[in-house]
């Protein structure tokens, strides 16, 4: 399974910013946008393109522009700090929910809701999940893409751990990840150490 590491001098500022412990909800979702954007440049490196030609004021000039159908969808609730930077960068892109419960004792995650966009079977998608921590939740989430028609899709993530990479990688080998960091391990609780602690209560100010 291809993971491609975001190796950035942007990317890794604004991580710092982010596992810092005295950053607070606004700076925190400030460098959470600022380093999906750079994470999410990468991921789209895969996207098809169409050749065009323009008029500049002065004569014509060949070009490209993006082809065909982008659907970035977040697991909620922390996904959705990634998701403007993707609307940002193609504001055309069509936004699908995920939403997934982990259980704290079996770290098995289970759906509690899920909207999509219609036939995404000729779309590029973007899943978006700051944590990659078990693997499991983006597991479950790469399973209902695939139900729901999805045949590409790439996976974004802020921080990821070498747990969930190889339970990403031995059920879904042909998914790319993008990351710009691979933590140390998963601690008893499972979340990553380093780490950055719990990202949606850090982006919603609900620590």
């Amino acid at each position: 399974m291809p993971v491609h590491i975001v190796d950035h001098p942007v990317a890794h500022d604004a991580l710092v910013t982010l596992r810092d412990q005295r950053t607070g909800p606004e700076e925190f979702r400030r460098a959470a946008r600022r380093i999906s954007t750079v994470i999410v440049a990468e991921a789209l490196r895969g996207v098809p393109t169409v050749a065009v030609t323009v008029q500049t004021p002065l004569e014509p000039a060949a070009g490209s522009r993006l082809a065909g159908d982008l659907v970035v969808v977040p697991v909620l609730r922390a996904g959705l700090g990634m998701v403007d930077a993707v609307l940002d960068l193609v504001p055309s892109a069509r936004v699908g929910h995920l939403g997934l419960q982990r259980d704290e004792v079996t770290a098995i995650a289970s759906r509690y809701y899920a909207k999509l966009p219609a036939d995404l079977s000729g779309s590029f998608v973007v899943l978006v999940d700051p944590m990659l921590a078990t693997g499991g939740s983006a597991v479950t989430a790469l399973d209902l893409l695939t139900k729901a028609g999805a045949r590409h899709v790439t996976l974004a993530c802020i921080v990821a751990a070498p747990e969930g990479i190889a339970l990403v990688e031995a059920a879904r080998p042909d998914v790319h990840i993008y990351t710009p960091a691979i933590d140390r391990e998963l601690n008893a609780h499972k979340f990553i150490l380093p780490g950055l602690g719990d990202f949606g209560d850090r982006l919603y100010g609900t620590a």
